[in-house]
This record gives structure tokens, sequence and C-alpha cells, in this order.
């Protein structure tokens, strides 16, 4: 059976970029949907367990920096050989890429098992109730972490042949049995039994195997030429240039990711002094903003030099995503009481949900504008520039939580201290975009 490829270099800009980008968003959607579902039903556990999922799901976060270097690094330069036209070297990339996601998803699990306990006590917990949630969620989640990097990465590499809409198919099946599982299993209705955090965990895992068995088994039903991971062979000798290359291009993102959660975790721990539902708040309203799309567009036209494309597909893309994160600032900051009680029922937590809304609210534009400036910024290589830029302006999150944190803000100072890095971050890679376009792109592609 063959399956139609995209071609990214010689199409239509808006048609392709619609076929390509919309299924990446919807699966992109779906993905963040899987914790949202889970955070839903846990929700009726109360604060405490929200608050231990979300702690939790801190090192699954912190562990997909990983899967995010295979992913990358695959996906890019996948991609550039594709451009080029060169198969071969495109099947060598998505080897190495996923022979690598394979060796990290065990070091992953082995660290977990052994640390568990030490790595939580970094957040200081107080109450017995969130500690134990947070354990046993962190140890199902992290343990079986092998199904989530494979899907992910994956989900890159048939994206960067052009293929985004088996991964959305992927992903919706996995999404349905999830929020079928979660009910079941959380609550445990019917013959099932109640098991609270554990079923949340077993829910999410599920799903996760049953998205990579789709993705595997469409690989093996496409005996289509354009199908490059069909070609590969896992067992085979890895290829050290192949493997050099996805380390060069998937470091930085990588790094950035563990960074950036590195310091989502302090901030968490600086969180926690405002309670439980503080950190509940906390972790909810992260999974509620998620977006991104082109690097795989940007990647395959740098790769055939065509720079007029990476410039209009860019241009294009980023007057849409406006349109989207506009949509969702008007939820955040008009509506947030009416999200807020899809996840908590105390009172008082409601009212902290509300107000992070409706700070976040505000930069949520400028969110869209960074994730997916960074996705064209990696489609051209160029990871390293994208993670020096996040990492700098992520890190001064810290000092100025602690400074509005201390005023008369108290809370909401942390809120606050998210919503400013994030607007510095939109405004500045969207300059950073612009001029590379105009300068340095000019010459890559003139060469």
């Amino acid at each position: 059976m063959k399956k139609k490829q995209l071609n990214l270099t010689s199409s239509p800009i808006l048609r392709t970029l619609s076929e390509l980008a919309l299924p990446i968003m919807a699966s992109s959607f779906l993905s963040t949907a899987y914790n949202i579902t889970d955070m839903a039903w846990i929700g009726m556990l109360g604060s405490k367990a929200v608050a231990g999922v979300g702690v939790g799901g801190m090192y699954v976060w912190l562990s997909q920096g990983l899967s995010s270097l295979a992913r990358m690094g695959g996906q890019v330069n996948m991609a550039h050989s594709l451009g080029r036209g060169d198969q071969k070297a495109a099947a060598g990339f998505a080897q190495a890429a996923l022979q690598l996601t394979i060796l990290f998803s065990l070091f992953v699990t082995l660290i977990s098992m052994l640390f568990t306990n030490p790595l939580l006590q970094f957040f200081a917990l107080n109450d017995a109730e969130t500690y134990n949630s947070a354990r046993i969620y962190m140890r199902i989640t992290c343990g079986l972490i092998l199904f989530s990097f494979l899907s992910q990465v994956l989900t890159g590499l048939f994206t960067a042949q052009g293929d985004s809409k088996t991964p959305l198919k992927a992903n919706f099946f996995g999404l349905i049995l999830n929020m079928i599982l979660d009910p079941l299993l959380v609550l445990g209705v019917g013959p099932f039994p109640r098991l609270e955090v554990v079923g949340a965990a077993i829910a999410t895992v599920t799903a996760q195997i049953i998205v990579l068995l789709i993705l595997v088994v469409e690989i093996l039903r496409d005996h289509g030429e354009a199908n490059v991971l069909h070609k590969i062979r896992l067992l085979s000798r890895p290829d050290i240039a192949c493997l050099k290359g996805v380390f060069r291009i998937g470091t930085p993102t990588a790094l950035q990711g563990s960074l950036y959660c590195i310091i989502s975790m302090i901030l968490t721990r600086m969180v926690s002094g405002f309670g439980d539902g503080a950190i509940a708040v906390q972790r909810v309203g992260g999974q509620i903003e998620s977006l991104s799309a082109l690097n795989a567009f940007m990647g395959q036209n740098y790769g055939a030099g065509k720079k007029d494309r990476i410039k209009s597909g860019y241009h294009i893309s980023i007057r849409l995503l406006i349109c989207w994160a506009a949509l969702i600032t008007i939820a955040f900051v008009f509506f947030p009481r009416q999200i807020s009680v899809l996840f908590f029922h105390e009172e008082e937590v409601i009212r902290l949900s509300v107000d992070y809304l409706r700070i976040i609210g505000f930069s949520e534009i400028f969110l869209s504008v960074e994730m997916m400036t960074v996705g064209a910024l990696s489609g051209l290589g160029r990871t390293q520039l994208c993670s020096l830029i996040s990492v700098g302006l992520t890190v001064i999150r810290i000092p100025l939580a602690l400074v509005l944190s201390n005023t008369a803000l108290g809370l909401n100072g942390i809120w606050w201290a998210l919503t400013l890095s994030t607007v510095s971050k939109g405004i500045i890679f969207y300059f950073v975009f612009q001029y590379i376009c105009e300068h340095s792109l000019l010459r890559t592609t003139n060469r």
C-alpha cells in the first residue's frame, strides 16, 4: 500500500502548510489533551492529588529533553536530506534517532526507579497524600517512558517526510482510549476498581502504547518509495556520521527543554510555599497552554535552497496562529472561572486558578509566536540560537518571581514573571527571524 506524501518544496505554500500544519497543530492539541483529560478526572480527587500528579509529571517533562534531542535531530536532518533528494541519508538519520530514543528511554527508566524519593524531595512537599501521589505517578509514567519517547520521535519523523496525518490519526485514537479509561480507572466505574492516581497513570501509558502501535503498523503497511521509515533497520549498526548529525542539531533543543523544565521546577518549589492548591493551579495551567508546526516545511525548503518559500511560509503561518492565540487570550481573560471549574472543586483553588489564567492570558499571542518561530528556526538548523534566546530569557523568571512575589502581588507575582518573560521572548524571536531571513539566510541559500 502506497501513501501520498506532501511535496513541501514545490506545492502551493498555503495549501502545503494547511495540509501539513493543521494536522500537526491538531496532534499537538491532542497531546495536550492527554494531560488535560488526566487533570480533569484527577481534579475530582482533590487539589492534593492534582498537585501530586503535577509534581510527578515534572520528571516526565524533564526526561523529554532527551527525546527532543532525538526527535529534533532526526527530523531536521531528515527533512534537509529529503529536500536535497538524498533518501539514503534521510533513512540513516531516522534510524540513528530511533536507536538513540530507545537508549535514552532505558536510561530514564533506570534513574526514575532507583532515585524516585531523592528526586521528589526537591519539591519539599509537606503533605503525605500529595507526596504519595507524586511518587506513584512518576514511577509508572517514567518507568514506561519508552512508549512516549518512541511515539514522539516517530511523529517528528513522519512529519519530516511530509506526512502529518498519520500521527494525527494515531494520537486521535490514543486520546479516545485515554478518555474512556480515565473515568473507569480513576473513579472505578462499573466492574473496574477505583485506582485514583494509579488509574490515571495507567490510562496515559496505555494510550501511548496504542499510539505507538498505530504508527508502527502504518510504517509497515506503506511500501511506497517516499516512505523512508520503511527502509530503516533498528538492529543494524548505527551510522556514526548520522549520530553526530542528530546530536549536533538536537543537543541545543534538548538542553533548552531541560533547562526550561529545571527553571519551572525551581518556580514550582517557590509556588509550594503558597500551598498544594497553588502547585495544582500551576501544573494544570501549564497543561492548558500548548502549539507549533513549521520545522518540516522549513527544513525541506532550506535543503532545497528555496528562501522565498521559507519567508512566505512563515508570514502566512504567523497570521493564522495569531488569530488562534487571540481566541485563547479571550477565553483565559474573560472566562477563567468557567475553565477553572473543569479541574478544581475547592473554592480557594478556583480563585487561584482564575488569577493565573487571567494573567497568563495576556501572553498567549507572544507564546504562540515564540513556539512557531522556534519551530521555523529549528527547521533551518538554528537550534543553538533558539536555545540561547529561550534559556537566557527564561532564566530571568527566577529573580523576577522572587522580587514580585515578595510584593503585595504575592503568588500573582510569580504568574506575572511568567507572562512578562513570555512577552519578551515572543517579540525577540519574531525580529530575530526577520533578521535571519534578510541577512544570514540570504548568504546561505546563495552559496
